[in-house]
């Protein structure tokens, strides 16, 4: 058990029993929490509490008190890029800041910070948290697309009972590739292969994973999709990433294939997966995220009749609070005895 003594402030909104969970880790940790200075939830992991919520401007200035006066942060302050550029520079004694998102790279960047700064103050991502409710969601949308529920709900929204009986797609037998091979890409290859899918995948660095028949690199990702009956994106929004699944990728696709997009809306050329659903080589989208969100009302995505549009909330459970505090309360005890932080934003590729 470390002697040394560490201050954790809570930055966002958070339960009190969960407050406890992380001060329990060590009696040598002090947690900073007023959760009078923190907005309410309006919803279990509203992690930037309610919009509407000011402080007065002794209750601001006490807030940043207790952020200054940590080494470690739950949260960004006020779970905003221009919270966290500001403790970082406010505070010298910052080494720690965990991030609740699993993306927080886009706010890491979109905050400024140096190389140097982040090679003083570590940021953690909550990524693995929301692997298994985001695999569930991609294996709905799989699901959806295979067993046409879009074109059965437009039947029962006009009451209408076809002449002629459709066949659905099997899930048992079937091909699907994951763009991006990381925790939620393997989630995802996990249940679908507990449905019978052959999976195929993409890396970075495109070395052998245990039960996935091909990996390539994203360059790669055209060749892979040209055998393959569903598409899953589980990407990072990166520069590296922007983009990628295009023309060039929905031309490969056999006519009828499955997209979903659980990872960043940068990742697609929303006009061209337009064309590809209305050419058919797209034959349904399940999308949880958007190039430019909320998706805007012009957008054709909201009004075709084999998109489902979810507003990113897929990755939403009711257990996110507890499973944050609980990695959160993990990391804090490896960072006490010494040990590296798992989860760190990348300061080059920023995810």
């Amino acid at each position: 058990m470390s002697d040394s003594p560490l201050t954790v402030a809570i930055a966002v909104p958070l339960e009190a029993e969960l407050v406890e969970t992380i001060r329990a880790v060590d009696p040598a940790v002090t947690v900073l929490y007023e959760p009078g200075l923190l907005p309410p939830e309006r919803f279990p992991a509203d992690h930037a509490g309610d919009p509407a919520f000011r402080r007065s401007p002794d209750a601001e200035e006490r807030y940043w008190k207790l952020l200054n006066s940590a080494e470690v942060l739950y949260g960004l302050p006020n779970e905003s890029a221009s919270g966290l550029a500001r403790v970082v520079a406010e505070n010298p004694r910052l080494r720690w800041v965990h991030a609740m998102a699993a993306g927080a790279g886009g706010a890491v960047k979109a905050s400024g910070l140096s190389a140097e700064d982040l090679e003083r103050v570590a940021v953690t991502t909550s990524a693995g948290i929301h692997a298994l409710p985001l695999a569930e969601f991609a294996m709905m949308g799989i699901l959806n697309g295979f067993k046409r529920v879009s074109e059965m709900a437009a039947d029962q929204a006009v009451r209408h009972w076809p002449g002629l009986r459709t066949p659905t797609r099997l899930v048992s037998g079937s091909k699907l590739v994951v763009a991006g091979l990381g925790e939620i890409g393997l989630e995802t290859a996990r249940l679908a292969r507990a449905l019978g899918m052959g999976v195929s995948g993409t890396k970075r660095a495109a070395a052998e994973v245990e039960g996935i028949d091909r990996i390539a690199t994203n360059a790669g990702l055209a060749e892979l999709v040209a055998g393959a009956d569903a598409l899953v994106n589980t990407l990072p929004g990166t520069p590296y990433t922007e983009g990628i699944i295009g023309a060039e990728v929905f031309a490969a696709m056999k006519p009828g294939t499955v997209f979903v997009n659980v990872g960043r809306g940068t990742v697609v050329d929303e006009d061209a997966l337009v064309d590809a659903l209305d050419s058919g080589k797209v034959g349904y989208a399940c999308l949880d995220v958007f190039a430019v969100e909320p998706l805007p009302a012009a957008s054709p995505l909201w009004e075709h009749p084999r998109v489902l549009v979810s507003p990113h909330t897929s990755a939403l459970s009711a257990a996110e609070n507890r499973l944050i505090a609980e990695r959160f309360a993990a990391n804090l005890r490896l960072l006490l005895d010494g040990g590296p932080l798992p989860h760190r934003v990348d300061p080059i590729h920023f995810y």
